[in-house]
């Protein structure tokens, strides 16, 4: 399993989520996901890696991401006056990227 390949298709996949409703604010943006992902790196690489070898349920492998969506600032959304349920809706939107991401490369490896 690749920790590198991992993160690098969160980014790719987490960019389209936000850049696509807001484009005007892409390089912000990706600043804000950036520095959310650079924070969150290392429990993400160990939370799959445990999930992989069974350590961790798919339910709980959900808790723990959810327990970071305080991390996702998305600062440049709340700058631009993004309502707070719009926001929060976009937060659960990536955890459920990442969630999925996750799946995706460990399943087919089970």
């Amino acid at each position: 399993m690749d920790k590198d390949k991992f993160i690098e298709e969160l980014k790719e996949k987490l960019k389209t989520i936000l850049t696509d409703s807001y484009k005007d604010l892409k390089p912000e943006l990706e600043k804000d996901l950036n520095a959310f992902l650079e924070t969150s790196k290392e429990k993400l690489e160990r939370w799959m890696l445990l999930f992989a070898y069974g350590d961790l349920t798919k339910e709980e492998l959900e808790w723990l991401l959810k327990s970071q969506l305080d991390l996702v600032a998305l600062e440049a959304l709340q700058a631009a006056g993004i309502s707070k349920i719009k926001l929060n809706a976009l937060k659960n939107n990536i955890i459920k990227t990442i969630f999925k991401v996750i799946l995706d490369l460990i399943i087919p490896l089970v």
